[in-house]
């Protein structure tokens, strides 16, 4: 049995869940939900889904994304929970060897953007916090960085798990790249309306960095709009749509919007990747929907 999931905080966790409540013996593996979407991901009948699009060969699958819902029977559990690790963690209930719920509550609290101004600006003194803006999928050492957190969550407390010696490093990197990345964002972010746009292309790469950074340092937008390449021969575009987690004004529901452009997500955040041919049309559609602000929601 093998879990796949996606390489973020909520992956980490859900797949420390499902280890410690099925029989996987299997390396996890980390992708994109545009991999799955997309094929290229090979999916068997022993394969545990976790916060990702479902997929008919699944053995199980676990998700709470909103435009993820399906309307036909299937092994597993989905809700709109905070977290996908909050799914697994109910569907199990006590079905674990430790306590997991502060991890849990993290996971929810992280994946939910439900973060104070304090956090965003000073993650360093909020180790969970920290730890997740760690966690990417840019380098070929990272799908083995997030299973070594799988590990160390495992079968430690939160200050063990800092105290390793390459999550302490990746900390310190991320302490750096979030300085560095505020200063990208103050040179290539306009105001439109209340959306800020974040425009990396320019850059030729996509820097690094706290997501939630741009509500603080914006704090009259109420909705983001982050635009990077997502290939390095630039034949891709991929888009980051968030509602700010401090002015809660936005009235779109991201996910649903997004799932337009051939993305998805939540109802406060979500992405979708993109021939670059499309960008003069998709991009100021995006924009101009989120400017609006009118509520897309048909339930």
């Amino acid at each position: 049995m093998r879990i796949v999931t996606r390489p973020d905080f909520d992956g980490v966790v859900c797949a420390v869940l499902l280890f410690e409540a099925e029989p996987v013996e299997a390396p996890v593996r980390w992708v994109q939900p545009s991999d799955l979407q997309q094929g290229r991901v090979e999916v068997t009948g022993d394969d545990i889904l976790a916060n990702l699009p479902f997929h008919p060969r699944c053995r199980l699958w676990f998700d709470h994304h909103y435009t993820n819902r399906i309307d036909r029977p299937f092994r597993g559990a989905f809700s709109m929970a905070p977290s996908a690790a909050r799914v697994i963690f109910s569907y199990y209930q006590d079905r674990f060897r430790k306590d997991f719920s502060e991890l849990v509550d993290q996971a929810d609290k992280i994946d939910a953007a439900d973060l104070t101004l304090e956090e965003v600006r000073r993650p360093q003194d909020h180790p969970y916090v920290l730890v997740s803006m760690t966690i990417g999928d840019r380098e070929p050492s990272d799908a083995a960085y997030c299973s070594r957190l799988v590990d160390l969550f495992r079968e430690l407390s939160i200050e063990g798990v800092v105290a390793d010696a390459e999550v302490a490093r990746r900390c310190r990197r991320a302490e750096q790249r979030n300085q560095a990345f505020e200063k990208e964002l103050l040179a290539h972010t306009t105001v439109q309306g209340h959306v800020a746009v974040s425009d990396f292309r320019p850059l030729g790469q996509d820097p690094q960095g706290n997501r939630f950074l741009v509500y603080s340092l914006f704090p009259e937008t109420a909705v983001s709009v982050k635009i990077r390449y997502a290939d390095s021969d630039r034949n891709r575009i991929r888009v980051s749509v968030g509602r700010s987690i401090f002015n809660r004004t936005c009235q779109v529901n991201v996910g649903l919007m997004l799932a337009q452009f051939g993305g998805g997500g939540h109802r406060a955040a979500g992405g979708c990747t993109f021939d670059t041919r499309m960008a003069e049309e998709y991009l100021p559609r995006m924009i101009e929907i989120l400017r609006k602000n009118e509520s897309n929601e048909t339930e």
